[in-house]
């Protein structure tokens, strides 16, 4: 037990702690400081942010298959271990050795300071925080190193010190007592202050606020009515209107950004005749639509749920490129979102008679701040990595052959069409059922086409139609259901859609790299 105890406080754990304990000082000062600069300039999401753009593809994909929507803070986790390993690695070199220690820490503070000012929107000013943290974490090191170092009984001491056993072990204990408690007290007030700096930085934002208290227009042209018969009858199917709250969301944005309306401004430019510039207030001013659009993303598995459906109101992208008049030759829009995402959405999508838009408001109220408060942009038909850029502040009318977005640097395909898709809802996969009638209903959507049919197989007997939902339009989804006649044993239940066109929904797998998820989905259930 004692040779455990000794090992477990000897001269590396406790550099290591020593190593931690710094770091949580680096991250709790710039978020405190960082209250009072932009909120993408400290140091986690800056470097989370950092780390998104330089992932690979294959990476992004299997964290949004594993993880869905829960996608950042898994990698909020993989940062915060992956930091506490440096931390320890950069404890115990500075304990042996502190000029090369030191040295370490100051390169993980230029990279933290490099990631800082490499993202949009952030000025060289916003750097700040960052500079001061490193410079306190590497204070803090150094006394804590010190604390370590004066535990003279560790075979580190030197030979010839002139203590009785007894004294020595007194020292000892006493040393490690001295440098748990400035650890401890150290570590504790690094979370009080990264806690004071994200409350402070919650206050002095006064976003929330103002979006709380926006009036949203009356449309010009409000939402037809939604038919009555929607909603699949099956209990536990999702609701026809997704609430704002289950909405999904899938973007690049660590840190949501937070933009004043009153300072919000849309520039459009690139090849046309005429730039066109827009506020926030001229948006408000506009004639506006409603319409329900039901949204899909790109990394949506067969069968995933990152699929939501609306009622939006904005301002028709038709309307507004009419203003600046694209030249000949052009046939892409790149849009850009203030924390510098880009997609590229084709430019006769935008002109036709579909309500793309730039969207303000989501279900009757202003954009959640996560969904793109204050200004969207919402493109039925297109899968959200080439149109639905949230918090948008450019347009630029141009080519394909001369631009990339985002996602197409990646390996992604320039244009994404919504590929036609069904899903099972109800019963989810490995549920237990009673034998007898089985109510089992879900969605399906092909939008801009419509869907015109939606088939189940029950194992491998012939495939049967299911009942559909009233359509509500073409571009958002519709919902179905059927009654199955259950018999005790293990099934697989299988789903595929017909849309407008005619096409079936192909059973050929596809992953969603370069254009999106294919293939039907096999539930399997157990009729008890």
């Amino acid at each position: 037990m004692t040779t455990l105890r000794n090992r477990l406080t000897g001269p590396a754990p406790l550099a290591a702690l020593a190593g931690v304990v710094a770091a949580a000082v680096v991250l709790a000062v710039a978020e405190l400081l960082g209250a009072f600069f932009t909120a993408r300039a400290t140091p986690l999401f800056a470097l989370g942010s950092t780390f998104i753009d330089f992932t690979p593809g294959w990476l992004k994909d299997f964290a949004i298959a594993t993880f869905g929507t829960n996608d950042k803070a898994a990698l909020f986790v993989g940062m915060g271990l992956t930091i506490t390993v440096l931390a320890c690695v950069l404890g115990i070199v500075a304990f042996r050795n502190w000029a090369l220690g030191v040295l370490g820490v100051l390169f993980m503070g230029a990279v933290i300071v490099a990631c800082v000012v490499t993202r949009a929107g952030v000025s060289a000013v916003d750097a700040i925080p960052a500079v001061l943290g490193t410079l306190a974490g590497v204070a803090v090191l150094r006394f804590l190193v010190n604390r370590v170092q004066a535990l003279k009984a560790w075979p580190e001491a030197p030979a010839d010190l002139a203590y009785d056993a007894d004294a020595r072990v007194r020292d000892e204990g006493s040393s490690r007592r001295r440098f748990f408690a400035a650890a401890g007290i150290t570590a504790v007030a690094a979370g009080v202050a990264a806690t004071g700096g994200r409350l402070l930085g919650a206050a002095r934002s006064n976003i929330a606020k103002a979006r709380e208290a926006l009036q949203l227009p009356t449309p010009a042209t409000a939402a037809p009515p939604i038919p009555a018969g929607v909603q699949s009858p099956v209990d536990g199917a999702p609701p026809w209107v997704t609430p704002n709250n289950d909405f999904y969301r899938i973007d690049t944005a660590l840190s949501v950004p937070e933009i004043n309306a009153d300072d919000w401004e849309l520039r459009v430019h690139g090849l046309v005749e005429q730039e066109v510039r827009l506020t926030f207030q001229d948006l408000l001013d506009a004639d506006l639509i409603e319409s329900h659009v039901t949204l899909t993303c790109v990394s949506n598995p067969v069968g995933g749920n990152l699929a939501g459906n609306a009622k939006w109101l904005g301002l028709p992208l038709r309307e507004v490129l009419k203003r600046a008049k694209p030249k000949d030759g052009a046939d892409m829009v790149l849009s850009t979102s203030i924390d510098g995402f880009s997609a590229s959405t084709p430019l006769e999508v935008l002109q036709d008679g579909r309500d793309a838009m730039l969207a303000i408001g989501m279900n009757g109220e202003p954009l959640p701040l996560e969904h793109g408060y204050p200004v969207r942009m919402v493109v039925p038909g297109l899968y959200g990595f080439v149109s639905a850029t949230k918090w948008v502040v450019d347009l630029e009318v141009t080519r394909f052959a001369d631009s990339k977005a985002y996602w197409t640097e990646r390996g992604w395909s320039e244009r994404g069409p919504i590929k036609t898709m069904a899903r099972v809802d109800v019963p989810k996969s490995f549920a237990k059922v009673p034998a007898g009638k089985v109510a089992v209903g879900g969605t399906a959507w092909a939008q801009t086409r419509g869907i015109t049919k939606v088939e189940i197989q029950i194992d491998n007997a012939d495939w049967v139609e299911a009942t559909l939902s009233t359509e509500a339009s073409l571009v958002t989804w519709r919902q179905w259901s059927y009654e199955w006649d259950a018999t005790p044993g293990p099934h697989y239940i299988k789903v595929r859609a017909t849309d407008g066109t005619g096409e079936v929904q192909t059973e050929q797998r596809a992953d969603p790299v370069p254009d999106g998820a294919s293939g039907w989905q096999s539930v399997m259930v157990t009729v008890e």
